[in-house]
C-alpha cells in the first residue's frame, strides 16, 4: 500500500521523464563544475543530455491526457495502427495529408488522421499507447510540436488542424 494519494502518483508518473532529466542535468552540472580537464567536458555532455530529457519529458507530460478510451495505438515501421472495439485502421506516415485534434462539448478528445484513403483514421486521445503519436508526428516535415501541445491542453471544444502536408497546402487560419 502506498503512502501517496493515487492522484499524486499519477502526476509523478506523468512528469517522470522531466524529473529524471532534471536529476541528470544536476549531476552533469556538478561534475562539470567540480572537475578539471576531460571531467568538465564529460559533465557538460551529461548536463546537455539532462536538458534534452527535460525538454522531451515536458512535451510528453503536456501531451498526455487523463481521458481513458478503448483501443490500442501502435506504430510499426512508419505505419500508425489503431485497434478499437468497434472501429480501427492503419495509415502510413508517408501517406498522411492532415493531422487534426478534436475536443467535443462533452469532453471527448480524438485525433483525426487524413490520408489518400476516403475514410480518415479516428483515434481516441485516451487510447492505450497514444503517447507514441507525439514522437511519430515529430518526424513529419514542418510539424509544430508546440501547436499540438496547446491543442491537447486547451479545454475549448473545437477541431484544430495541427499539421497538413506541404504538398497539399491550403490556407489555414492562425490559432489563437
Amino acid at each position: 500500500m502506498s503512502w501517496l494519494r493515487p492522484e499524486a502518483v499519477a502526476r509523478l508518473k506523468q512528469w517522470r521523464e522531466t524529473m529524471i532529466g532534471s536529476a541528470v542535468a544536476c549531476v552533469g552540472g556538478w561534475i562539470a563544475f567540480t572537475s578539471f580537464g576531460l571531467g568538465v567536458l564529460a559533465g557538460a555532455v551529461i548536463a546537455l543530455i539532462g536538458v534534452s530529457l527535460i525538454f522531451t519529458g515536458t512535451c510528453h507530460a503536456l501531451f498526455r491526457t487523463d481521458a481513458e478510451a478503448p483501443g490500442i495505438v501502435e506504430v510499426t515501421e512508419g505505419r500508425i495502427t489503431y485497434l478499437g472495439p468497434l472501429a480501427g485502421g492503419t495509415v502510413a506516415l508517408a501517406d498522411l495529408r492532415e493531422v487534426s485534434f478534436t475536443r467535443t462539448h462533452d469532453g471527448n478528445t480524438f485525433w483525426r488522421l487524413t490520408s489518400h484513403e476516403p475514410q480518415p483514421l479516428i483515434i481516441p486521445a485516451g487510447a492505450s499507447g497514444v503517447d507514441v503519436l507525439l514522437d511519430t508526428f515529430t518526424a513529419l516535415p514542418q510539424f509544430d510540436t508546440g501547436l499540438m501541445v496547446r491543442a491537447v491542453q486547451s479545454r475549448t471544444p473545437t477541431a484544430r488542424t495541427i499539421w497538413h502536408h506541404p504538398a497539399h497546402a491550403r490556407t489555414l487560419k492562425p490559432l489563437t
